[in-house]
């Protein structure tokens, strides 16, 4: 109660004074007005913490925060696919819960062994165009992109056209467990390879307002097993390094509390979900502040 109180009071705080130096244009009003920011969603990769995700939506837009555009990573880049297609935080959700491995993970014993991977990835495919009746992301109701790695040049490949469903696969294929993806022209892996929360690709999409989300903390497991348990926790130690840095360039930055969550635990869907809807809460003082900031220095500028 009392931390509910202590947000309440910053939150009409900021709205106060936010009414005081923009001679009353409240936060409210400038969502509404005509000239108000870009705001883009990033979602990071981390596999079934990914859940979270959802949770961070359904907080959103419960507060009314508008998305403009959303960029996905792995797991980023499903929810995201999912969401532009639809902008109904409960219907992501009621689809989420009916995600399971065995949506997402066909397994190949002569390609384990000879190829490049022991997961085909048709599934996944399957899945997505299931749940996303249009083609084309051009097709989407938000603008949206994918980001994958090209596995031959090393470099970080944005897909904001064509087919959703080779989009997400591509951006999913965790090097060593997925098949690459051959995909205009290139020969494409997980985009957490080399971006894991792919914030500079919304700015150069033209967002005034970065909000990313970070589930890749904690990479401690003392449950490795298998060949498979080692493959995805050296690409889960690899896509937590390369988020440290790049973080820091988003606006707002939410990190669920989803660190213990193994990277293939589906049983914990609903505590991710949950722990995405608490840090959105958490960081929505922050998420105003900058909102209105922008409004500050726009008006400062005309």
């Amino acid at each position: 109660m009392k931390n509910l109180r202590s947000f309440l009071i910053l939150s009409t705080s900021l709205i106060l004074a936010s009414c005081q130096t923009t001679g009353g244009t409240g936060f409210s009003q400038i969502l509404e007005g005509p000239d108000r920011p870009k705001i883009a969603l990033v979602l990071g990769g981390g596999a079934a913490r990914g859940f979270a995700h959802v949770g961070v939506i359904r907080a959103l837009e419960q507060e009314r925060i508008p998305i403009d555009m959303v960029i996905g990573t792995s797991v980023g880049s499903l929810i995201g696919a999912i969401y532009a297609h639809d902008t109904n935080s409960f219907e992501l959700e009621w689809t989420a819960f009916t995600l399971e491995k065995e949506n997402l993970f066909d397994y190949a014993l002569i390609s384990a062994i000879s190829g490049m991977g022991p997961v085909k990835g048709d599934k996944l495919e399957g899945f997505i165009k299931s749940k996303i009746p249009v083609a084309n992301i051009e097709n989407l109701k938000l603008p949206y992109a994918a980001v994958a790695t090209d596995l031959n040049r090393g470099t970080r490949v944005v897909i904001d056209r064509g087919p959703i469903a080779k989009a997400v696969r591509a951006s999913s294929a965790i090097p060593g467990v997925f098949q690459p993806v051959d995909h205009q022209g290139k020969l494409l892996v997980d985009g957490g390879v080399v971006d894991n929360i792919p914030i500079s690709a919304a700015r150069e999409k033209g967002a005034d307002i970065v909000i990313a989300v970070d589930i890749s903390e904690n990479v401690t497991n003392f449950n490795i097993t298998n060949m498979f348990d080692v493959m995805l926790q050296a690409v889960n130690i690899m896509f937590n390094e390369n988020v440290v840095y790049k973080k820091k360039d988003a606006d707002v930055l939410i990190v669920p509390a989803v660190g213990d969550v193994g990277m293939l635990d589906f049983t914990q869907k609903k505590r991710c979900m949950q722990a995405g809807i608490e840090a959105t809460q958490k960081a929505m003082p922050d998420i105003k502040k900058k909102i209105e900031e922008w409004a500050l220095r726009k008006t400062a500028t005309k």
